[in-house]
């Protein structure tokens, strides 16, 4: 499917057959629209942002548009899109140049075949008369979920000063603002707000990068950034949902998403590098299970008072704002509560008793997955579990994953104990 992304009334001469997707602006009948309030949000708060990472937030922006239009289902094989994107921005002769590396991180994050072609005409980042340049060292991406929360818990302690970045989702952003409060930290909260004319497409396996881009956008507009250093912006999750590991030979591509993977943050902070942007991703968690970065928190008595708050489900809003509690992110959690210790989980799950022989309890997907999972390891070992998940350029500590992995899948097996499940 090929999308014309840019300013309304944009085109490329020879290109008739593609969806036309609005960017930062009002789109027509049969028309996709994204961006326009977050650009409104970001021209309020009167940053000064790098023209180079305000092309970023325009590709991000069209490849989430994208990403929620075109529908799998559509696809030959149910799954895998070949997606076309003309996009719009400020230096097309920098972007063409780093068109393939962009196409090979989308296509690791997605798993879909992703072409993009820069054009020029797009927009530059809005004028600020009273341009603020904000004093925060760093940015840090505060999601509301508890990974976010511990890492921005740990940079305050360590006198680290971040500015906290969030994506609006409901249900979310009170919490966000209720921790980014309690840690005194400075907060804008952004959102793409893409607009459809049908069916989006449910898995948005693309839709992390508009987060990074929001997060690399507020970063150019520090001062530490405008004096030419380099502005740390910090993803905190932890190294087990990180690497996401396949629990099963059925699960390597569809179920396993690849938002904070090092090979994928690696593939693009090598494009913010090649552009000339000065911004240095990076996850202190890397080889941290959940549990552990919960022991480990720098202020137990502020987590006390906001873990059982935070959002971890990956089906949050499907299930009127509640944890599901049987999902891949809700096991981690619950397991990484058990590892704690300090504080019991009063979460609300809405499966709690997993040990309840039924198709919506023990016989889950994703709970008899990761039953499975450490059924493998116990029969057959650790490494034939794990197989080539770790076979990346962008992994150095290949050992340093292996047992952090390895101590994440025990945190699991002491959950799935306590309900019989192995």
């Amino acid at each position: 499917m090929r999308f014309l992304c840019g300013p309304a009334g944009f085109r490329v001469p020879g290109i008739s057959d593609a969806m036309q997707v609005v960017v930062y602006g009002k789109a027509e009948k049969g028309q996709v629209s994204v961006g326009g309030y977050a650009r409104e949000l970001l021209e309020r708060a009167h940053l000064e942002i790098s023209p180079r990472a305000w092309d970023f937030v325009s590709i991000a922006l069209s490849v989430v548009a994208a990403d929620f239009t075109a529908l799998r289902a559509k696809s030959p094989d149910g799954w895998t899109r070949v997606i076309d994107l003309e996009i719009a921005v400020q230096d097309p002769a920098l972007w063409n140049n780093q068109a393939r590396a962009l196409e090979g991180a989308l296509r690791f994050l997605t798993t879909d075949q992703w072409t993009l072609s820069f054009h020029a005409g797009g927009f530059g980042p809005p004028a600020q008369l009273q341009a603020l340049h904000p004093k925060e060292d760093s940015v840090v991406l505060l999601s509301g979920g508890l990974d976010s929360l511990i890492g921005s818990i740990d940079l305050v302690e360590q006198g680290i000063k971040p500015y906290a970045v969030s994506q609006i989702v409901r249900g979310d952003g009170e919490k966000q603002d209720r921790f980014a409060s309690s840690l005194g930290l400075s907060r804008i909260g952004l959102n793409h707000v893409t607009k459809s004319p049908g069916p989006q497409e449910p898995s948005q396996r693309a839709r992390s990068i508009i987060f990074l881009a929001f997060g690399l956008a507020v970063a150019t507009s520090l001062d530490r950034y405008h004096r030419g250093e380099t502005v740390p912006l910090y993803i905190c999750e932890n190294g087990f949902i990180a690497i996401n590991p396949p629990l099963t030979a059925t699960r390597l591509g569809s179920l396993s998403t690849r938002t904070a993977h090092p090979e994928y943050l690696g593939r693009l902070q090598q494009v913010f590098d090649a552009a000339g942007i000065n911004v240095k991703i990076s996850n202190p968690y890397a080889l941290m299970t959940k549990g552990e970065m919960l022991v480990n928190c720098e202020n137990q008595a502020v987590l006390a008072q906001h873990a059982v708050a935070s959002t971890s489900c990956g089906r949050f809003q499907r299930f009127g704002y509640k944890h599901c509690g049987r999902c891949v992110p809700c096991q981690v959690r619950r397991a990484s509560f058990k590892r704690w210790g300090s504080l019991t989980d009063t979460t609300k799950y809405v499966y709690d008793d997993l040990s309840i022989d039924s198709p919506q309890y023990r016989g889950f997907e994703d709970v008899r997955s990761m039953g499975m999972a450490l059924a493998s390891v116990a029969d057959h070992g650790f490494e034939q579990w794990l197989g080539h998940s770790l076979f990346s350029t962008f992994i150095s500590d290949r050992n340093g994953y292996n047992q952090m992995l390895a101590r994440g899948l025990d945190e699991l097996g002491v959950l799935h104990r306590s309900y019989g499940l192995s």
